[in-house]
């Protein structure tokens, strides 16, 4: 419980200065984000079968 509540607090902090950035930019930030995370996900999803076919 303790963690969703830090959790929350992090996000609305994080909200609360992406209110404080032009629009652009902050669908930009997030764009990045979205790649970067998307990237992260092929590459770990490719580790793993590879890791399951050496087993």
């Amino acid at each position: 419980m303790l963690f969703l509540v830090v959790a929350l607090l992090v996000l609305l902090v994080v909200l609360g200065a992406a209110s404080y950035l032009p629009l652009p930019v902050a669908l930009g930030l997030g764009a990045v984000i979205v790649v970067w995370l998307a990237v992260f996900t092929v590459k770990e999803r490719r580790r793993r079968t590879r890791v399951g076919e050496v087993r």
